[in-house]
């Protein structure tokens, strides 16, 4: 399923390239966020739940996956309102995956910084 996911995620590149005259570099963006507002709608309408017992971790990988957490999570705690129910436990569980990828984002920086400097030298 994950690859049929990205398999739709490739066709709406080529969308976007063929049709839009973006470039390969530039049609990621769009194409991302089409298939990140899809997965939250499928989400809200408790469609991706059903796919997702049915396929397994195959739908977790994909960015879509992440939007899906991002998505269960505020609709599960919507009831307590917006700001502490929806803007306080829409994180919970893909909070790690931020922090660590922020993380992960500056110690990569860090090491390219140091070897561009040290290459200069």
């Amino acid at each position: 399923m994950g690859g049929f996911i990205c398999t739709i995620g490739q066709g709406l590149q080529w969308f976007f390239i063929t049709y839009f005259n973006f470039t390969e570099k530039t049609a990621g963006n769009p194409t991302s966020a089409i298939l990140i507002i899809a997965s939250v709608l499928l989400t809200g309408f408790g469609v991706y739940d059903h796919i997702a017992q049915w396929a397994g971790a195959g739908t977790a990988v994909p960015i879509t996956g992440f939007a899906n957490t991002i998505a269960s999570a505020a609709i599960e705690h919507n009831t307590e309102g917006y700001v502490l129910g929806v803007g306080g436990n829409m994180f919970k569980l893909a909070g790690s995956v931020i922090a660590f990828g922020v993380f992960s984002a500056f110690v990569v920086a860090i090491v390219k910084i140091t070897v561009m400097w040290l290459g200069g030298m």
